[in-house]
């Protein structure tokens, strides 16, 4: 089985499936979907609306950073939490391009930034990710807000951001990873061979 230690551009996809294909049945935080149903939902939504394929992954692979010991990114000797939007994107970052990891990296920032621009963004939060807020800092102050603005991939965080809060719905159906594995590699390819 490939290993954090031996990820390639040959191998990442098959590596990301098979988290996929082991935990993505795992509880979302209080949320009545599963960790795989909400990454697969928001990808599918993104997918069906005709964004580009860099959105669709960066929905997809958003939360990856819940699953950090699989990449060898967490051990029992932590004292501390591995925010796991930071987390993910350091996974991805040699394998995708900075608007991916952006989406993933900022996606808890997009809904603190939303919160604060955006007043009735609010009333369409979860109560978990209610409570997520609150832990995470609340709406931004003008000063982040002001800072957050200049991240010139803030539209498409934004895009990724209102992607997750749609993938919660215990009703409906998408297609498993698999489905979106040649999209995943053709990004990973393009940004490889940009590279080189």
């Amino acid at each position: 089985m490939t290993t954090e230690a031996n990820l390639t551009r040959e191998t990442i996809v098959e590596f990301l499936g098979s988290i996929f294909d082991r935990r993505g049945g795992e509880e979302y935080l209080g949320e009545p979907v599963t960790m795989g149903e909400h990454m697969l939902q928001g990808a599918t939504l993104a997918e069906k609306a005709g964004m580009p394929d860099e959105i669709i992954v960066a929905a997809l692979l958003h939360d990856v950073g819940h699953f950090t010991s699989e990449f060898g990114m967490f051990t029992m000797d932590d004292t501390e939490d591995r925010h796991h939007e930071d987390a993910g994107a350091e996974a991805l970052a040699e394998f995708f391009p900075t608007i991916v990891t952006d989406c993933v990296r900022y996606h808890v920032a997009a809904k603190r930034y939303l919160c604060a621009t955006k007043p009735e963004y609010f009333n369409r939060l979860s109560e978990a990710s209610v409570l997520s807020l609150n832990l995470q800092g609340g709406p931004m102050t003008a000063d982040e807000v002001a800072e957050f603005e200049r991240n010139p991939n803030l539209e498409d965080i934004i895009k990724v951001r209102y992607l997750d809060e749609a993938g919660k719905d215990p009703d409906m159906k998408t297609p498993d990873f698999w489905h979106f594995a040649p999209m995943v590699q053709r990004v990973v390819d393009n940004h490889s061979d940009q590279k080189s």
